[in-house]
């Protein structure tokens, strides 16, 4: 993809709209703007630049701040004058310390957002975690307790315990994340798989 594949014949500044998206979460994290330069430090340095209109300059988003967006995925929209960026924010997005510039549902797309703090976690291995120490037994201790958490989960479906099933089943799903971290698995693969079996 380089930037004159884009029609921006449109937009009359030529400017290129950009989304950005969290690549893991898939929370809408704000809008910039590219013009070619910054298109192409972008892409060169897998960092999200854009062109600041009020400043008339290129802007490296985080290079004030530290809160750097690193680019995972690139993608032009079906029209060829918008570009959808799915990257990692290394910090808040917007300016007023808030994850995004859109003051959507905070709780929208957890479990990406947990996967991503147990990945974390995996990375660090923070003292006095319950996580850390999950990685430290390995696999198999993981699958063990996910099973227990999937058998009190049964248990309470069985019993027609609504709230109490959601409870266990919460349990089983954050002990099944960190088993899939500890054998290098992603809910994208999860993802990627079910779309298989749907096709």
């Amino acid at each position: 993809m380089t930037f004159d594949d884009f029609n921006l014949s449109k937009t009359g500044d030529g400017l290129l709209p950009v989304i950005i998206q969290d690549a893991d979460t898939l929370k809408v994290l704000m809008l910039g703007y590219m013009d070619r330069a910054a298109f192409d430090k972008t892409v060169a340095e897998g960092r999200v630049t854009f062109f600041s209109r009020s400043r008339q300059t290129l802007w490296t988003k985080g290079e004030t701040s530290g809160n750097f967006l690193t680019v995972k995925q690139m993608y032009a929209d079906c029209d060829g004058d918008t570009l959808l960026i799915q990257a990692y924010p290394s910090g808040p997005t917007c300016h007023r310390g808030t994850t995004a510039c859109f003051d959507t549902d905070e709780s929208e797309g957890f479990v990406r957002k947990l996967a991503r703090l147990i990945r974390k976690r995996h990375e660090e291995m923070p003292d006095g975690s319950y996580t850390t120490r999950l990685f430290i037994k390995g696999p198999k201790v993981i699958a063990k307790k996910m099973g227990e958490e999937a058998t009190e989960a049964v248990i309470e479906a069985v019993d027609g315990n609504r709230s109490r099933f959601l409870y266990e089943t919460a349990d089983l799903a954050y002990h099944l994340l960190v088993l899939m971290e500890s054998l290098g698995c992603t809910v994208e693969d999860i993802e990627r798989e079910l779309a298989l079996r749907h096709r």
